[in-house]
């Protein structure tokens, strides 16, 4: 009689493979979903950057700031991968004898709500700091 060569997996073969697998997807899967967040906050810096130009040229041509609405009717619009996941103000704050000055404020949406808002204000702060500091 001859012995019959085995063929494929064993059950606890299996299971030990599937048990691997769990825990290298619980490992990497939060630190993926930080390393998305970030990504997406970094875009939302550098629009806040351009928009934060943007508004000192318009200062420039104008005397002013403008507000969100005289803003998007020049033409501007949040690139694609901003917009998706962060909502947008900015308003101009006048005060008697003040200097002009505005503050751009983003909110997160979507599965970037944990991260919490970021603002810019016409004098280059930048708040939380945290936020902006990585």
């Amino acid at each position: 009689m001859r012995a019959s060569s085995q063929q494929g997996f064993t059950l606890i073969e299996l299971m030990i493979t599937v048990v691997i697998v769990a825990i290298l997807a619980t490992v990497a899967l939060p630190s993926y979903r930080q390393y998305v967040i970030r990504a997406n906050r970094a875009a939302a810096k550098e629009a806040m950057m351009d928009i934060a130009n943007r508004q000192q040229q318009f200062l420039l041509a104008h005397r002013g700031y403008a507000d969100k609405t005289a803003f998007v009717a020049t033409g501007y619009t949040l690139p694609p991968e901003v917009s998706s996941h962060y909502t947008w103000t900015m308003a101009p704050i006048a005060g008697l004898g003040a200097r002009p000055s505005f503050l751009i404020t983003f909110t997160p949406t979507g599965s970037q709500a944990s991260d919490g808002a970021i603002t810019l204000d016409s004098q280059g702060r930048k708040a939380p700091a945290e936020k902006w500091s990585r």
